[in-house]
């Protein structure tokens, strides 16, 4: 076949080129891919210096991603064969550590796919970053069919030959599920190829496997809120700073010059050139300076001020370090990117001199808050899919005999202690329940963090003290009163 140039040529892939290109420019900035920086020094000379950064797009989808996502998370389903096969699978594929690690890359990138696939006699999940999923068929509301991109590289004696197989998936009108596997080689990195066999890299992979009785794709999408304003016809999502490059970019100049500013202003020391003393090696053919200063600094620099030169001193040229103006310009900064990603200020700046209270931090007017709420409720709708392609996929390769749960079954119990203030839950549900408004067995639950029925125990218990407590007192009572 004739080569491809790029997987966005391919006639199956429905992304844009300024899309794709706005993806690799998030990632850009992820990495913080800076360069250099050229300059030029006070003899006229073209020098060519690293650029100092802050990873600022880094830390916040990190800082973002940890509050949304961790280990504690809880999957549980009303069928409770169906639970207990999922939960082994994601246990042993150790899902919530490798979750939370690509949610980072989601939030930067804009989104990412999951896919359970069959390794052996065990079913795996892969997750798909953005700069390898290609939606083929999609509304702005979801991806119904997809190409991923896998790489691979060969290295013979004198080439390097880069492979890329093609996952399409894809519906046919027949209502089968279809995944078609295509492989790409080319001598160049940048481009796709031409098509080879399989068997040059995948083994006994088929080209064309098929599936009935699906009701969902096999992969599930998981994009960050909110439109994307960048393309609105897009499926795909933005990331959380694609609307802060410009303020990122600021962030990273300023820091840049500071440091610069700090390197440039080591103090410096101006003396004459009278106070250095010059001779000769011993072949005669070589000047040696050497200053009457301590040789291991580099404080003192020689003027020449002339033989007749009267005025002999030494000047301190050193310059103050505008640290002030450079540090309060990067606040600034910071306080402008909370805004733009939809945080809550001061969480990346902090003044020295205030401190927010556990309740205007966790207060669930603040927007940290609400940025994770919104994502919180598409990671569970994502991973519930995920749990149903988990299940469909088990039982289509004879690994699953169980019914397959519904998305109404499943639920996701992600922990949120870290914008729970207990103090104030405990002071809500205590006049929730002295007002009359909820049962004490419900109140125990919410306050405590208790499944139903250790609430309804501790109720009992409760109950029971207060019983006998109160037994007591009128015994004692009546002793006090009537005598024995």
């Amino acid at each position: 076949m004739n080569p491809v140039k790029s997987i966005l040529d391919h006639e199956k892939v429905a992304v844009s080129k300024e899309e794709y290109a706005r993806i690799q420019e998030n990632l850009s900035y992820y990495e913080s891919r800076n360069g250099k920086a050229n300059y030029t020094n006070t003899d006229y000379q073209l020098r060519e210096r690293e650029v100092k950064h802050l990873p600022i797009a880094r830390t916040a989808c990190k800082k973002i991603a940890g509050l949304i996502y961790n280990e504690q998370a809880e999957f549980k389903i009303d069928n409770e064969v169906a639970s207990k096969f999922v939960n082994e699978i994601l246990k042993q594929d150790r899902f919530n550590k490798n979750f939370e690690r690509y949610l980072e890359s989601a939030l930067a990138l804009g989104g990412m796919a999951m896919r359970p696939y069959v390794d052996g006699e065990r079913i795996r999940v892969a997750f798909i970053q953005a700069p390898v999923f290609f939606p083929s068929q999609a509304n702005t509301q979801d991806v119904s069919s997809a190409v991923i991109a896998i790489k691979s590289v060969k290295s013979g004696r004198s080439t390097i030959k880069y492979y890329t197989l093609l996952e399409v998936h894809e519906w046919l009108a027949d209502g089968q599920y279809k995944i078609s596997n295509e492989l790409y080689m080319s001598e160049r990195k940048d481009q796709l190829g031409g098509r080879v066999p399989l068997s040059d890299v995948y083994e006994g992979l088929e080209e064309v496997v098929t599936f009935n009785n699906l009701s969902r794709p096999l992969f599930t999408y998981l994009r960050t809120p909110g439109m994307n304003n960048k393309d609105i016809n897009s499926s795909l999502g933005l990331s959380i700073f694609d609307n802060a490059k410009t303020t990122i970019d600021f962030i990273n100049t300023t820091y840049d010059e500071f440091a610069w500013e700090v390197k440039m202003g080591q103090r410096r020391v101006a003396v004459p050139a009278q106070t250095v003393r010059t001779f000769f090696d011993k072949n005669g053919d070589k000047v040696i300076i050497k200053q009457h200063f301590d040789p291991d600094q580099n404080v003192f620099v020689q003027l020449d001020s002339g033989a007749d030169d009267k005025s002999v001193g030494i000047h301190d040229l050193t310059t103050d370090i505008r640290s002030d103006s450079y540090i309060a310009a990067i606040n600034e900064g910071l306080r402008l990117f909370e805004m733009q990603i939809g945080v809550s200020a001061g969480m990346f700046t902090f003044d020295g001199k205030s401190m927010k209270t556990a309740t205007e931090v966790v207060s669930e007017n603040s927007d940290t808050y609400q940025l994770r709420n919104s994502v919180v409720s598409l990671v569970e709708h994502s991973i519930s899919e995920l749990i149903v392609s988990i299940c469909e996929l088990a039982k289509a390769t004879g690994l699953y005999n169980g019914e397959i749960p519904s998305l109404d079954e499943i639920t996701i119990s992600l922990d949120d202690g870290i914008f729970t203030d207990k103090n104030a839950q405990l002071d809500y549900w205590s006049k929730a329940l002295a007002a009359g408004l909820v049962p004490k067995r419900y109140a125990i639950e919410k306050a405590l963090g208790m499944t139903e029925e250790q609430a309804k125990a501790l109720a009992n218990e409760i109950d029971r003290e207060s019983e006998e407590t109160m037994n007591r007192n009128r015994s004692q009572f009546d002793t006090e009163v009537y005598g024995e």
